[in-house]
């Protein structure tokens, strides 16, 4: 029983979209060569990201956790202003590049490497299907929730909603994020770990919520007939 569990679980790296995308190579030949190219790149943001929360991209995540780390304590306890600091570092920023360029300009010297200042249309296209999958998938759960009445997701929602106000009445927005980026890159890792357990413990409880929402739509009914 354990082994046939083991055997078909889904690893963590692969649910959170970093499989060998041998598949989607398969799924996608037939299609163009701009929708294949767009979801090829979709697909390895994907893997470098679960990568990142996974910690086997250990410089990226270390990057992220300082450099969230030093904002928090910046404009949190260090009573920085973010309009003020990145109005500041802005300011710094021009004057360094147009003093580079100046005397580049008058000792023979190369400009300062600065990228081409455009949006890619390709960069375009992918961030509003992105968007375009996340509009979708809130759309999908109100679907749920007001076509379906799915009792599940109302719960579910429910106690997201309701723990996210809670928390939000003890802490602010910026550390309500900072406590997120720790949660991502802790939370996975310890997942998967020990997975086994967790999803023993995962299904148990779901098997008590299920139980209890399969009888709320039924009290109605059972009153109905004492009734009658």
């Amino acid at each position: 029983m354990g082994d046939s569990a083991s055997s078909t679980r889904v690893s963590v790296h692969n649910s959170l979209g970093g499989g060998s995308g041998k598949s989607l190579s398969l799924h996608i030949v037939s299609r163009n060569r701009d929708s294949s190219s767009l979801a090829l790149d979709s697909m390895d943001n994907l893997r470098r990201i679960a990568d990142l929360l996974l910690w086997r991209n250990r410089t990226g995540a270390v990057i992220v956790l300082v450099s969230s780390t030093v904002f928090w304590f910046l404009f949190e306890r260090a009573g920085y202003n973010l309009l003020s600091f990145v109005s500041n570092v802005l300011l710094l920023l021009v004057a360094i590049l147009f003093l580079w360029a100046k005397s580049a300009s008058l000792l023979n010297r190369p400009l300062p490497p600065v990228p081409n200042m455009e949006i890619p249309e390709e960069f375009a296209v992918k961030a509003a299907d992105d968007i375009r999958v996340w509009i979708n998938r809130v759309l999908s759960i109100a679907s749920d929730i007001t076509i379906a009445r799915n009792p599940i997701r109302l719960l579910q929602v429910s106690l997201v909603l309701w723990a996210i106000s809670y928390v939000g009445t003890f802490i602010n927005s910026l550390t309500l994020v900072y406590i997120g980026i720790l949660l991502s890159l802790s939370v996975p890792l310890v997942y998967e770990k020990y997975q086994d357990h967790i999803d023993d413990k995962l299904n148990s409880t779901s098997k008590v919520i299920r139980s209890i929402s399969m009888k709320i739509p039924m009290m109605p009914l059972s009153k109905e007939k004492k009734y009658q």
